[in-house]
């Protein structure tokens, strides 16, 4: 069997650990983002019912306080993934909370609570021996099995999906209608690449970073011309292992930034049902915070960072045609054509290996040489607020949008 990458997403660790039934710990006090993007008055119009996530990851935790009742694991297909679905690394149940968790028990309160996950191990790092491996399918075998289920969404916190196969099977889920949402990376930061990986970096795939809390990308994120949107990726919880006896604060990652963002097409989807890909992935570009023009995506945040709230709260929004690819140029291609090519895997990426977490960092980043920056004279916009297009980047403590390179066939 190809061994297959590591979560590159995946939360750092920390020293400390609360049990989630502690008095004195509760996981969604801690999460920053739920406030500022408006949460509870979101759930009045939508909690993400009716939508089913199919979360490809480490597995699941069907057991968890927050998630009794939230994972539908018998939906998985057995040919394909066996029924095991046990979490043996805690990254897939601290992805599912993140995405539909009820909060119960003090436990992590998800963006669509409403929403149903599926999911689906895959073979990757933190599988409990040989044995478990065996009973494991590769990505690109979930990936399709997933498409042919009414799952609407595919969220992928994980890299190393370099292979044809791979490719053949996101074209696949992309023609089968699914909005598929990948972690871009931790690959950022000091002696690191900076390398976008895959399943991100494949056209049809939305390719998500991280922001702190002040708005900022987050230093670890990797950048590139196949950052689609961003997210909040810093500084709340997630499980410390898969003991699921603790949480661990100030979890970090890209891995997290995509459940957001699952979670918020999931938000989108429950209150338009009849909405095509297209319309979804439209509406999340189109009302995503930015400060750099719309047609000059930043090769840090991409279109911006994702605020569902713009789209639920206007009865009157328009999604557009449902036919039409609002990313069709740098897709090569609409997301429901069968056919069509990807772009080759970078060679830093052709060979996955397991990913280190990263450190918690300030948030700066610094400009790629010889990119193209467009300076703006606000240096600290508050990312999600209402009426203020806001995701910005700090470099050399100014405010800027990096235009990057189009994703091309």
């Amino acid at each position: 069997m190809r061994a297959v990458g590591a979560v590159v997403g995946a939360l750092a660790a920390v020293t400390v650990g609360f049990a989630p039934s502690a008095a004195a710990y509760d996981a969604q006090s801690k999460q920053w983002y739920l406030s500022p993007m408006q949460a509870e008055q979101m759930w009045k119009v939508s909690t993400g019912k009716g939508v089913k996530v199919a979360l490809i990851d480490t597995g699941v935790n069907p057991n968890t306080r927050s998630l009794k009742g939230q994972v539908l694991a018998d939906e998985v297909p057995k040919a394909v993934a066996y029924h095991v679905t046990d979490d043996y690394a805690g990254h897939g149940t601290s992805m599912a909370e993140l995405i539909a968790g009820t909060g119960a028990g003090g436990g992590l309160k998800g963006l669509a609570p409403g929403a149903k996950i599926v999911p689906y191990r895959v073979e990757l790092e933190g599988l409990k021996g040989e044995a478990e491996k065996e009973k494991t399918p590769e990505p690109w075998q979930a990936l399709r099995a997933a498409a042919d289920t009414d799952a609407k969404i595919i969220s992928m916190s994980f890299g190393g999906m370099t292979t044809e196969e791979d490719k053949a099977a996101v074209n696949y889920a992309a023609s089968k209608g699914k909005l598929l949402i990948a972690a871009v990376g931790n690959n950022a930061g000091e002696g690191k690449s900076g390398f976008i990986d895959y399943p991100a970096g494949f056209p049809y795939v939305i390719g998500v970073s991280s922001v702190d809390e002040s708005g900022t990308v987050s230093e670890f994120a990797s950048r590139g011309g196949y950052v689609d949107l961003a997210a909040p990726g810093e500084g709340f919880p997630g499980w410390c292992d898969a003991s699921f006896r603790s949480y661990c604060d100030d979890r970090v990652g890209t891995s997290p930034a995509a459940a957001l963002a699952s979670a918020s097409a999931a938000l989108i989807w429950s209150a338009h049902p009849d909405w095509s890909v297209n319309q979804v992935v439209r509406s999340l570009v189109d009302t995503a915070g930015r400060k750099w023009p719309k047609d000059k995506p930043s090769k840090y945040l991409g279109y911006g960072t994702v605020r569902p709230r713009l789209v639920l709260s206007n009865p009157h929004y328009n999604p557009g045609p449902a036919n039409v690819d609002p990313l069709a140029k740098e897709n090569a291609g609409d997301l429901l054509a069968k056919a069509g090519s990807s772009p080759s895997p970078s060679p830093s990426a052709s060979a996955p290996t397991p990913s280190q977490a990263p450190e918690k960092g300030s948030g700066g980043a610094t400009s790629a040489a010889g990119s193209t920056a467009e300076s703006s004279k606000d240096s600290n916009t508050l990312w999600i607020a209402l009426g203020a297009a806001a995701a910005v980047v700090v470099i050399g403590g100014a405010s800027v949008a990096v235009m990057r390179a189009r994703r091309a066939r």
